[in-house]
């Protein structure tokens, strides 16, 4: 049985549930409160499992990993059901580079950890917090607009079934709208994030699906 220890509004996490999803994989999901003031990360025995003190972490009979992008394609190589990456070499690489724009450029610059250093070394207030916020979101949005638009016909991003790509890009459409940003200029990336919504998997994995602390 795998274990994914979650937080129902990280979408880092969330990108995972997907997938798991995806796989029609069975998992217990173990709660890890990372709400400031709570910071269950932090505990010794988190950070025992994750040295890096973030979630989501995976667990399989005793082995444990981090990093959400490395358990996807962890999880696509490993589990029965459909691959998440797509079949053409070309094709994996478009999508691993559209996902990486989102886990590596957009995400990190805006996760929890970030902002709260904006507060409370630089002065930030809610206001300024929000426009980097956007800002972070709206410099790869543009970059992945255009790489969308110009992709061929299909259903999704890269053929008809979600991908790595799909993964990444509905929790962050999520966040986006959790901080009240104009989506307007984006609507392929709407257009894509709309037709994921209805899939079950992604259903189940939204964190208003999910039981909250």
């Amino acid at each position: 049985m795998l274990k994914l220890y979650d937080y129902w509004r990280s979408s880092a996490a969330y990108r995972v549930r997907i997938a798991l999803n995806l796989k029609n994989a069975s998992y217990d999901s173990i709660p890890v409160n990372i709400a400031p003031g709570k910071d269950e990360q932090f505990a010794d025995k988190y950070k025992h499992l994750n040295p890096q003190m973030r979630v989501p972490t995976i667990e399989q009979d005793g082995r444990i990993s981090g990093q959400s992008l490395a358990i996807i394609e962890w999880l696509s190589e490993s589990l029965p059901g459909p691959s998440l990456l797509p079949e053409d070499a070309w094709t994996r690489l478009q999508a691993r580079a559209f996902a990486n724009t989102i886990a590596c450029d957009i995400h990190p610059l805006n996760n929890l950890s970030v902002l709260a250093t904006l507060r409370k070394d630089f002065g930030a207030d809610e206001a300024a917090v929000t426009r980097w916020y956007h800002d972070w979101i709206r410099r790869g949005f543009e970059a992945l607009e255009r790489i969308a638009q110009d992709l061929p016909p299909a259903a999704l991003l890269f053929s008809d079934a979600p991908t790595i790509a799909e993964i990444c890009l509905v929790p962050q459409v999520a966040n986006a709208r959790r901080f009240d940003m104009d989506l307007s200029d984006f609507p392929r990336l709407r257009e894509v994030d709309a037709a994921c919504k209805v899939i079950d998997a992604f259903a189940r994995a939204a964190p208003e699906a999910q039981q909250k602390p």
